[in-house]
């Protein structure tokens, strides 16, 4: 397994409190659901490393 980057992350406490019970909900650890959304994130922004041919992101339903 890849060697994984340590860091301190700030957060409202609210927002942890709903993460929170989002990764209970779906059986993971806080630090594996923020890694699961980043994640998310980055591969739905196309942001990855692996784009369509030409390098261009992806069309979306609001951009054409």
């Amino acid at each position: 397994m890849a060697a994984r980057k340590a860091f301190l992350l700030r957060i409202n406490p609210r927002l942890y409190g709903e993460l929170e019970q989002w990764a209970a909900a779906e059986l993971r650890s806080v630090n594996a659901q923020i890694e699961f959304l980043l994640a998310r994130a980055v591969r739905e922004e196309g942001r990855g490393g692996k784009r369509p041919s030409g390098g261009a992101r992806p069309a979306g339903p609001d951009k054409e």
